[in-house]
């Protein structure tokens, strides 16, 4: 990467180079904007970024993966408009921490990255993550300060209403580890896998249309759900204050589609923490169990599946060794997790692959899901991947 970055830039003095992982959501999906739980574990495919000082005054971002380059002048940064291109993301970092009361140095960067586009195992927050510590170049910042200004670029600049579960995984992850968060009070705590156990991300290899109005359709359904549950309990401020006992008393309350919404979030925060329970207690059945019980809820409440992640689902629950499978991500198209019993993953690729093809005409992305560390600068005795 070095040798790539010194024939683009010429050979730099000061180079140094930063990673932020993508991560894999294990369960807890769209409660995380909710301010419930999830379940993440942040992966060895990420985003590396080789920066050093520009000689002349300006800012300049290069990816290797698409073969462009966009320059500003750092005086333009922070009255910068979203141009609804990639490097709105790196961008609206940049405006955050000229924002936070971080100057903006001049730079050359080169963006390289292992995390899929459009898969839903967020190469967005591994980007956001990544140039911000390659922006801060060793400046300090608490990481739970690096989480929510990565977050406030993506909601404030490029316009996607997330929570802050993608950020803050990429920023958090432990190797061996899954890590359950608290999305409202930002605390976590590690939660180490069984060693029998491994999980696989399955890449549908589309990205429907829908999926990003859909997204922010499901945050006004979840708001609105709110507001006709504090007729019942005032003290509920979001769907994470709402248990499921409560819920079911006051469903009559609720649109039919506002009850969806709001019945999905309500599970899946109870379903994180019987998967946590579960994990703890050695039991990999439930554990897959309740796997599946979240992609249904998914699929039929909240209506964020498709035809392909349905699929891959239906399919790896037929397959030897697996426990439970379910999708990941936003939905309408993206990655399945599926979880298996180690040592199952070569017959399990080879079958899903066959299956998908035979089924759709297209050859899926398969991924080993290895937890791995959060985000940091690459030292020099580390091997970076090729570009893709």
């Amino acid at each position: 990467m070095i040798d790539e970055y010194c024939k683009l830039y010429g050979a730099p003095e000061g180079l140094r180079v930063y990673r932020a992982p993508g991560r894999v959501n294990l369960i807890g999906e769209h409660t995380d904007y909710n301010l419930g739980f999830v379940c993440p574990v942040a992966l060895d495919l990420a985003t590396y970024i080789a920066t050093a000082p520009s000689p002349d005054g300006r800012l300049r971002i290069y990816s290797e993966d698409r073969k462009e380059m966009r320059t500003w002048r750092i005086p333009e940064i922070d009255a910068a408009a979203p141009a609804h291109h990639w490097t709105d993301y790196p961008l609206g970092v940049a405006r955050e921490l000229v924002r936070a009361g971080y100057a903006i140095e001049p730079a050359n960067l080169l963006i390289r990255s292992t995390v899929p586009e459009g898969s839903g195992l967020s190469s967005s927050a591994a980007l956001e993550v990544s140039s911000a510590l390659a922006f801060l170049n060793g400046r300090a910042i608490k990481p739970i300060e690096l989480a929510r200004l990565c977050q406030r670029a993506e909601r404030n600049f490029v316009g996607m209403p997330c929570g802050i579960m993608d950020q803050y995984i990429s920023v958090f992850g432990r190797e061996q580890s899954a890590v359950r968060i608290d999305c409202r009070s930002l605390d976590h705590r590690d939660i180490l896998l069984p060693g029998s156990i491994t999980f696989v991300a399955v890449n549908t290899m589309v990205k429907h249309a829908l999926a990003g109005s859909a997204y922010q359709d499901r945050v006004r359904e979840c708001t609105a759900a709110v507001e006709r549950l504090q007729q019942r309990f005032p003290e509920a401020t979001s769907l994470r204050d709402v248990s499921v006992e409560q819920f079911e008393s006051a469903a009559g309350l609720l649109p039919e589609v506002v009850r969806k919404r709001a019945r999905h979030v309500v599970t899946e925060d109870d379903r994180v923490e019987r998967f946590v329970a579960a994990g703890a207690a050695g039991d990999l059945e439930g554990m897959g169990k309740l796997m599946v019980e979240s992609h249904r809820s998914l699929q039929h409440d909240y209506e964020v599946s498709c035809a392909e992640l349905d699929f891959l689902v239906d399919t790896a629950l037929g397959m030897e060794g697996v426990y439970g499978s379910r999708m990941t991500g936003g939905g309408f198209g993206g990655c399945t997790v599926t979880m298996l019993r180690r040592g199952a993953e070569p017959d399990f690729q080879r079958q899903i692959v066959a299956a998908y093809e035979r089924e759709f005409r297209v050859i899926p992305g398969v991924y080993g899901c290895r937890p791995s560390a959060g985000a940091g600068e690459v030292k020099n005795s580390e091997t970076i991947p090729p570009v893709n």
